[in-house]
């Protein structure tokens, strides 16, 4: 006698348990890599930002030349795997190590939110191979002082192992998108300390793939959100630092002119950002190019910041600026030009091929630049700063969603945590409205819009 079909409803509730075992599995390994792979990372910039201000200038300048060594040298063109009587004559070891280390071809090799976004609904896909030598480059970019972040990097690397665990064989491969996903988000989570950061980042991040949001990716990215935070907490790691509004705004008043002009001022800068750290990074030129000319102009941000602020401002994704500005209470002018210094370094790191991400060093940069209006409107500092990154997130990395969960999850007075909110809002359309007249100013005819092409970063 012939089985009876499942219903619908069981067969749904099969796929979301399917989904949460491959989440718990994916989020284990993923938040267990993020956090032993970002303690080394912090241990090795700590070691850096302890010498002096030549050190800071140029051991970035040397992490970004060995970033590009491992990716451009060691790393190889999937040209070479194009069949050819010499090429199916190698040894099965050596085309097994061969793809180990083969980049699809015009593939910007630093570029790890690509994969994470190409990929998205079809995680069975991902080159995860190209991880361990990824893993190098990340290292050399972000430990060594570059000032990228470390989120990409957990969003990567989660996906990355999470696809390696579905890839065991046929019985597996039922496992390995909620593995994949729930690795990334539980990688996040691990970093951010904050659960739904890392559900929504991956989600919003596959919504720009038009990965669909259905249950089984839900309930996925879910377990894997809760798996890392609870590994964050279990471990008692510190691996971010946040800042979290401790006083309210004064009166209804003055929380509207925070949000209308700190969401503007932020939104702003980190959207003109965001386009032009995209552009960084499509730019085809040769690694060499890349490597001087970006270089170069990291070196001259990195100096600038060391003399008009402090050596501890200019190295890293940006948790040195903060620290600075906290304990030195500088001029407003001052505090508006580290801004547009740290966001003109994040973006010659990428022109350079640094490997690394660029959701901290919005989070810096909307912070240092919601700073510039404490004073003026009587507002705490902290406030201003919490206001300015989540305006960061929301405006540069046009992941509003994501910096919601962000406020919701660093908590602070409920008047606090609705400037904030408003704050993320007017972010959201001034970042909008940047790009778009910047679209227009350009007069960029038949190209893609910068906004369309945005999920690059």
């Amino acid at each position: 006698m012939s089985e009876r079909p499942l219903p619908a409803a069981g067969w749904t509730m099969g796929k979301v348990a399917t989904s949460a075992l491959g989440g718990l599995l994916g989020g284990l390994a993923g938040g267990a890599l993020v956090i032993a792979f970002t303690q080394v990372i912090k241990a090795t910039l700590e070691v850096v930002s302890s010498h002096g201000t030549w050190a800071l200038i140029v051991v970035p300048l040397l992490g970004l030349a060995l970033s590009m060594l491992v990716l451009y040298g060691f790393g190889v063109s999937g040209e070479a795997e194009t069949p050819a009587p010499q090429a199916t004559s190698l040894p099965q070891r050596s085309r097994w190590a061969h793809a180990w280390r083969a980049f699809p071809p015009g593939l910007a090799r630093s570029d790890i939110t690509a994969d994470v976004v190409k990929f998205a609904g079809e995680e069975e896909r991902f080159p995860w191979r190209l991880a361990p030598i990824r893993m190098l480059a990340i290292a050399a970019t972000v430990g060594l002082g570059a000032p990228m972040g470390s989120e990409a990097p957990a969003a990567y690397l989660g996906v990355a192992i999470g696809a390696a665990i579905g890839d065991r064989g046929r019985r597996w491969r039922a496992l390995l998108r909620p593995a994949a996903l729930a690795g990334g988000a539980a990688g996040v989570a691990a970093l951010m300390a904050i659960p739904l950061v890392g559900t929504v980042f991956m989600l919003e991040m596959g919504r720009r793939q038009n990965a669909p949001l259905t249950a089984e990716r839900v309930t996925a990215t879910l377990v894997g959100g809760v798996v890392g935070w609870l590994m964050n907490l279990s471990l008692g790691v510190d691996l971010i630092r946040l800042v979290v509004p401790k006083e309210s705004p004064h009166t209804l008043t003055q929380a509207v002119l925070t949000a209308l002009l700190i969401g503007a001022l932020a939104g702003s800068i980190t959207s003109l950002t965001g386009a032009a750290i995209y552009r960084a990074k499509a730019w085809e030129a040769n690694p060499m190019v890349r490597l001087a000319l970006g270089g170069l102009a990291l070196g001259a941000a990195t100096v600038t910041l060391a003399v008009i602020a402090a050596p501890a401002a200019a190295v890293g994704p940006g948790g040195g600026a903060i620290a600075w500005v906290e304990s030195t209470h500088p001029a407003v002018l001052t505090v508006l030009a580290v801004a547009l210094l740290r966001a003109m370094a994040t973006t010659a790191a990428a022109a350079a091929g640094g490997c690394g991400g660029v959701f901290v060093p919005f989070l810096a940069v909307g912070d240092l630049a919601g700073r510039v209006f404490a004073p003026a409107l009587a507002v705490p500092g902290d406030l201003a700063g919490s206001a300015g990154a989540a305006s960061g997130i929301a405006g540069g990395y046009r992941l509003p969603f994501t910096a919601i969960a962000l406020v919701l999850g660093q908590g602070g007075p409920h008047l606090a945590t609705l400037t904030c909110l408003a704050t993320v809002a007017v972010a959201t359309f001034a970042g909008a409205g940047t790009v778009s007249a910047l679209d227009w100013l350009l007069d960029l005819g038949h190209a893609p819009p910068i906004d369309a092409r945005a999920h690059q970063l």
